[in-house]
């Protein structure tokens, strides 16, 4: 830090010992131009007096004279005529040789001179107007221009002086000496020397105070930087001033305070999401309900990315469209009811959701959707898979619909994390989706019989208390069918169990073709089926044995026969028992043992026929599935029943 004080002192000392003899020259270049216009403006002034005196009458010449000098215009003024006297108050000198005046116009050199002067001429008559050299005139020319001046070389003087020759030219006649005394800046150079000492001892103490007052908030913010680099974001650096530092101070602490509020901001991101998973968890494992798990999905989602809405489309296994299975925040043609939302479809390979269906790569953007999609200023959206069954045999996951979420609050558009987020989100929902699946498809085989693809037994007891409850709940009709095929073991003993399976299988068809979507047939057990119609009278339940009956009857079942020679169409018949809640029974059970009973009775009848439980009436309908015998022999329907 001395090193620029010390540079500056030298250059501030040869600055002012340049800028003093400048200013000596100065001083001298305007004394010399002073001077000589002094005494050229003294020549125009004798110059004058001459010629005024010259151009008077004779006999006014000396008066003018006299009053020219008296003015002091001119030492002398000297008038000479030829062969008279010197005419003029003071004597003059003749102005030739080398003891007269020296002549303004043009100055001759001369060694001493006592005086200049001026001429002018009239009529043979010469007037010289002289002014003489003394120290009063000198000195005046000296006041003038602020310097010693002298005729010739200067005097001795004490002390060092710079001096400047005039010499004598036209209009300045005079040879002077201009001199000023040649300044020596000691003292200068001593106040400049006490500075530089003082500015060194103040620069010492600055850099001291400057070290001390600069490396304490260092490292104050050394130590500050440290603690949260541990944890501590309740560190806080005290400000000291209002400077850089103290700006740096007030940084750091905001920046603790902004980075405290961000760990705070994602500690309870990261709880919220850590309850959320939780509750989709426990959801996942509680439940094979897609309607309760979807949505819990979708919402779990929507609040781990910040999304305004969102939609969860899955793909319908037999036509690949896209179906709405439930949706949250949408707006416009989309804001619809549970009900109304599942009706909505989409096809693959159309806007941005059939996209990512088909293609099963996600998609991101701001805008531009398919009109039939929900409108929105950014969107995302991934597709929905299930995990393969085999690695490495099946490697590509199963497509099983599409996760989107529209308008993420608080930013202009989803982010890389929003999509690694929302893939994650999209994986529970696939392992959800394809567990339900696989769980339907389990409870499905469990209580399906997997030769004629109708619910078994275990299923018929379930259904029927159901259907029971329900119809004791609304005082409806319940009508039960039990069917047994005639003479099923001569088939098996004649054609094999392959082709009994045969037959099975299409009279479970036929019997699934002759029925109601509400209605529900099951496979007891070996040959005999209970079929359920609901809200059906016996009257009902007639027709639906009539109609069973013949469409058995009428179109024998071809086989593969076993041995050469057998018919390769069987002809099969079908004895059925019809049983009535409530009319026939109070429970599900005895209900059922009515429509066996019935199914007996039709079997001592001769088979191919159907009775109606005995309980109704004594006189009960018998029959056999005919046209004509059934609705002759059939029950008649009750004034208010419901028939087929």
């Amino acid at each position: 830090m001395l090193g620029p004080v010390l540079l500056g002192a030298i250059f501030v000392a040869l600055t002012v010992s340049a800028v003093n003899r400048d200013r000596t020259t100065e001083r001298l270049d305007h004394a010399a131009t002073t001077v000589s216009a002094a005494v050229g403006a003294l020549c125009r002034q004798l110059q004058a007096a001459a010629d005024a005196v010259a151009v008077v009458p004779a006999e006014n010449r000396v008066a003018v004279a006299d009053q020219l000098v008296s003015r002091g215009l001119a030492t002398t003024v000297d008038v000479t005529v030829p062969n008279q006297p010197l005419l003029g108050r003071a004597a003059a000198h003749s102005g030739n040789g080398t003891t007269g005046p020296l002549s303004c116009a043009d100055p001759a050199p001369r060694e001493t001179a006592t005086a200049f002067a001026a001429y002018a001429y009239a009529e043979e008559v010469t007037v010289v107007a002289a002014q003489g050299i003394d120290p009063a005139l000198m000195d005046r020319l000296g006041d003038a221009a602020g310097v010693a001046v002298a005729i010739g070389a200067p005097a001795p003087a004490a002390g060092p002086r710079t001096t400047r020759q005039l010499t004598a030219v036209p209009g300045q006649p005079l040879p002077l000496t201009l001199s000023v005394p040649t300044g020596e800046p000691t003292l200068r150079y001593a106040i400049l020397f006490l500075i530089v000492l003082v500015t060194a001892v103040v620069a010492v103490l600055a850099a001291r105070w400057l070290a001390r007052s600069t490396t304490r908030p260092l490292g104050d913010l050394a130590w500050a930087a440290d603690r949260v680099a541990n944890g501590d974001l309740d560190t806080r650096v005290p400000i000291p001033r209002p400077d850089e530092l103290g700006r740096l101070a007030g940084t750091f602490n905001r920046m603790t305070r902004e980075l405290q509020s961000y760990v705070q901001a994602l500690t309870a991101s990261r709880d919220q999401l850590r309850r959320h998973l939780a509750i989709l968890g426990d959801t996942l494992s509680s439940t094979h309900d897609l309607d309760r798990i979807l949505p819990v999905i979708l919402r779990t989602a929507m609040t781990a990315t910040g999304a305004r809405a969102g939609l969860l489309l899955l793909a319908d296994p037999s036509d690949g469209w896209l179906a709405a299975r439930c949706g949250a925040g949408l707006t416009g043609a989309w804001d619809l009811t549970q009900a109304e939302l599942a009706q909505r479809r989409l096809p693959p390979g159309r806007g941005v959701l059939g996209t990512v269906a088909s293609t099963g790569r996600p998609m991101r953007g701001t805008g531009g959707q398919s009109p039939d999609e929900p409108v929105c200023e950014s969107y995302l959206a991934v597709p929905i898979c299930a995990p393969p069954a085999d690695p490495e045999t099946d490697p590509e996951p199963g497509m099983l619909g599409v996760l989107a979420l529209y308008d993420r609050l608080g930013g202009p558009a989803f982010e890389d994390a929003d999509l690694r987020t929302l893939r994650t989100f999209a994986g529970q929902a696939g392992v959800a989706v394809h567990n339900v699946r696989v769980h339907e498809e389990a409870q499905r085989l469990s209580l399906t019989d997997p030769l004629t693809g109708l619910w078994n037994y275990r299923y018929l007891r379930e259904v029927l208390r159901r259907e029971v409850e329900r119809a004791s709940r609304f005082g409806r009709m319940l009508t039960v069918l039990v069917l047994d095929l005639d003479h099923f073991k001569e088939v098996n003993d004649t054609y094999g169990h392959t082709a009994g399976d045969q037959v099975l299988g299409e009279f479970a068809r036929r019997i699934r073709i002759g029925l109601r979507e509400v209605d529900v047939a099951f496979r007891q057990g070996g040959e005999e089926f209970v079929v359920l119609l609901p809200e059906t009278d016996a009257y009902g339940g007639v027709i639906v044995a009539e109609r069973l009956g013949a469409a058995v009857r009428d179109r024998p079942v071809p086989v593969d026969p076993r041995r050469p020679g057998l018919d390769d169409r069987i002809p099969i018949s079908v004895s059925i028992g019809i049983a009535v809640f409530p009319e026939h029974g109070g429970t599900a059970q005895q209900v059922l043992d009515a429509a066996d009973e019935a199914l007996y009775a039709a079997k001592h009848a001769g088979r191919d026929t159907y009775r109606l439980a005995e309980r109704v009436s004594r006189t009960g309908a018998e029959g056999h599935l005919d046209a004509a015998t059934a609705i002759t022999g059939g029950p008649q329907p009750p004034r208010h029943g419901r028939g087929r």
